[in-house]
């Protein structure tokens, strides 16, 4: 998906209790850091490790920040089972499976503020980047993923939503 494709996307706006209040664009969503609904997938290989990936430098929040989670924004009207399959297969081609729901959480910064939804998956298949928006990844043990978050600039919300899920 090109920067300006997602940047049209409709996304829902929702309020405390995660109701939909309005539908704008994603753009809209960033530029006034509206409270929307996001999924994190935490992937892992039978063996333990984890996959964690660099996004893209068009990304319209984190540019080039690495993650724990796959994951993105809920589309307007969209399920959030349904965007954890679509982000899964969109971003690192991962298809036929469903991801296992972990937790629901909230995260909010001076960047983002989510509704969000993780859920977590156990692949041991190949992994391709789809859409552009990884450009890098790595499956990696959870005793090196604190030393690689020291080194690398990290996505703080799936840090906060998700970390815990890794060990």
């Amino acid at each position: 998906m090109t920067s300006d494709s997602a940047a049209a996307e409709l996304v829902d706006v929702v309020d405390d209790e995660d109701r939909v209040v309005g539908t704008v664009t994603r753009a809209r969503v960033r530029a006034e850091r509206l409270r929307h609904r996001g999924v994190f997938i935490v992937v892992r290989r039978s063996g333990g490790e984890v996959l964690v990936h660099q996004r893209s430098p068009d990304k319209d929040v984190w540019p080039s920040a690495w993650d724990i989670a796959i994951g993105g924004v809920v589309a307007a009207g969209e399920g959030w089972d349904e965007a954890a399959a679509r982000e899964l297969a969109e971003e690192v081609g991962i298809t036929g499976v469903v991801p296992r729901f972990a937790r629901s959480g909230r995260y909010a910064d001076d960047d983002v503020d989510e509704v969000a939804r993780v859920y977590a998956l156990t692949w041991d298949g190949p992994i391709a980047f789809i859409d552009g928006e990884v450009v890098a990844a790595e499956w990696i043990t959870p005793a090196d993923l604190d030393a690689r978050i020291a080194a690398r600039p990290f996505c703080p919300d799936s840090l906060a939503l998700a970390r815990d899920l890794i060990g």
